[in-house]
């Protein structure tokens, strides 16, 4: 059965982007020190290890559920994210714009968080979904449609930027299902109680 996760790496100080974060500058400034625990030195993405493992399951997923900033900042991964040939869901409060039909892996879900959710949940089968971003997390735990937490914390203090958990609205109790510590990061993935 499928489980939807966020999946984010995040400073201490619960930042995952930098200031200036926008189309041009996506994640914003300081951006990668976010993302160095799953580079190797030579830049590309770790494939043995905690962090390979880490990567792994990202990889593993069926399909993503982001919103429309994030897959506007990145052009939507040129409609096949990371390579991984899987079904991208956009919630937005609008349609499109006309250019998105040239990624036939991606669909807007204009009806809401819940609906693209049960879409990308249906669409990945017995694999995870795969969930970015600050805003669409929150939506999702605001409505009951996320499963899982996968939070990378990075030991540095951004001081600035977009904050993953800015505001919920009410508190959320979370059970803690695994701890990965390592030098570049601590890895812990919660399960959402309900």
């Amino acid at each position: 059965m499928s489980v939807s996760v966020l999946d984010m790496s995040m400073s201490l100080d619960g930042y995952i982007a930098g200031p200036d974060d926008k189309v041009g500058n996506p994640g914003g400034d300081g951006f990668i020190r976010l993302h160095e625990w799953g580079l190797t030195p030579d830049g590309r993405f770790a494939e043995s290890g905690p962090a390979g493992e880490m990567l792994g399951q990202i990889h593993a997923t069926g399909a993503v559920v982001t919103g429309r900033r994030t897959a506007e900042q990145v052009d939507h991964w040129g409609g096949n994210h990371h390579g991984e040939g899987i079904p991208v869901f956009v919630v937005s409060h609008r349609p499109p714009a006309p250019e998105v039909a040239k990624h036939p892996l991606v669909t807007y879900v204009t009806d809401g968080i819940v609906s693209a959710m049960a879409r990308a949940k249906a669409a990945a089968g017995d694999r995870n979904v795969h969930v970015i971003g600050a805003y669409t997390g929150q939506r999702a735990i605001e409505a009951g449609a996320l499963d899982e937490l996968q939070i990378h914390q990075i030991p540095v203090l951004f001081g600035g930027g977009r904050r993953l958990f800015e505001v919920l609205p009410s508190r959320v109790e979370l059970e803690i299902l695994r701890v990965v510590d390592t030098p570049e990061a601590t890895h812990i993935r919660y399960r959402i109680r309900r």
